[in-house]
């Protein structure tokens, strides 16, 4: 397996971590049985859960740069 490989396996179980340590805005039972939903109110996030969407958007970010760049070598 190549260093590149590895990198991007662990980038990989870091962003599946941090998603699913994200808290839910709605429940799946709402969004399909057509209630009332707050999906697209605006609430600002603070704190943890802003910090935690920061570092899940660049983890993200690094790891479709790192797949790009295992497809290119």
């Amino acid at each position: 397996m190549r260093p590149i490989d590895m990198i991007l396996l662990l980038v990989a179980l870091m962003l599946i971590t941090l998603v699913v340590m994200q808290s839910s805005k709605d429940s799946a039972a709402n969004a399909f049985s057509g209630e009332k939903s707050e999906l697209f109110n605006n609430q600002k996030q603070r704190g943890y859960e802003l910090i935690l969407n920061r570092v899940t958007t660049v983890v993200g970010i690094s790891f479709v740069v790192l797949s790009i760049v295992a497809i290119a070598i």
